[in-house]
C-alpha cells in the first residue's frame, strides 16, 4: 500500500449508477439460489459481471506500469478485497471473463470464507490485474481507494440508497449508486476511464428480469 501511494500518481472518478432493476432481479432470484447452491446471492457477482465485460471492451484497463512501459495483461483476473479483523486481503478470480454470474457468485464465497479462516494459498493471492471492492457494505457512499500496486485501477461499489430522481421530466423513487475508480496516470486518463465507467454503468443498469445467472 505504501508503495502504492508512493509511487502511482493516483487520479479519480465516479459514476452514478441506476440500479432499481438489479435489486428486483437479485430480490426475486437470491432465496432460490440460496436454497439452490447453498450461498448467498450478493450484489458483486453482478459488478464483476458488468465491469469484466466493461474491461473486454477497454483492455487498456486490465494492464499494470513495467518500469518503464505498459503492459496489457491477456488474462481477466479480479482482485477482491475482502476485510478480515485487521487487515484487507485480496484473492483472485481467475479468468473472471470465464465465468458466469453463478461462478463467480461461488468463488467470492470460497475465497471470502478461505480468507477469513485464514486458509489462503499463496497462489490464490497472486496474479491479479483488477480490483473490485464492496465498499457499500460498510454504508459507505463515496471512497478514493488505493490502487493495488502494480494494477492500474481499483473499482469500489459504494452503498445502494434509494433516492428521488428525476426520469423524462418526472420523479420517481430509484435506488442508486456510486462507483468510485482510483487510477494510475501513468496507464490511464480521464477519457478512457470515463469510457469504461459509462460501459460499466450500461451493464449494471442493462440487469432485468431476462437476465440468466447460469
Amino acid at each position: 500500500m505504501r508503495q502504492s501511494v508512493s509511487e502511482i500518481p493516483h487520479g479519480w472518478m465516479m459514476i452514478e449508477v441506476d440500479v432499481t432493476n438489479l435489486v428486483v432481479l437479485r430480490n426475486k432470484l437470491k432465496e432460490e439460489f440460496q436454497k439452490r447452491e447453498g450461498i448467498n446471492l450478493t450484489y458483486m457477482p453482478f459488478l464483476i459481471k458488468a465491469a469484466v465485460n466493461a474491461i473486454k471492451d477497454y483492455p487498456i484497463m486490465n494492464s499494470v506500469w513495467a518500469v518503464d512501459k505498459i503492459i496489457v495483461k491477456r488474462d481477466i483476473n479480479i482482485s477482491l478485497s475482502v476485510g478480515t479483523e485487521d487487515s484487507v486481503v485480496t484473492p483472485v478470480i481467475r479468468n473472471a471473463d470465464q465465468k458466469n454470474i453463478a461462478g463467480i457468485a461461488h468463488e467470492i464465497d470460497d475465497l471470502a470464507r478461505r480468507t477469513r479462516e485464514k486458509k489462503l494459498k499463496l497462489d490464490d493471492i497472486q496474479g491479479g490485474t483488477f480490483t473490485v471492492n464492496n465498499t457499500g457494505s460498510f454504508g459507505s457512499i463515496l471512497t478514493q481507494p488505493i490502487i493495488n500496486y502494480p494494477q492500474a485501477a481499483i473499482l469500489t461499489f459504494e452503498s445502494i440508497v434509494k433516492r428521488p430522481v428525476v426520469i423524462n421530466d418526472m420523479i420517481g423513487v430509484r435506488s442508486m449508486v456510486n462507483l468510485c475508480l482510483s487510477l494510475d496516470h501513468r496507464i490511464l486518463d480521464g477519457v478512457i476511464c470515463g469510457r469504461f465507467l459509462q460501459r460499466v454503468k450500461e451493464n449494471l443498469e442493462s440487469y432485468n428480469s431476462d437476465t440468466k445467472l447460469y
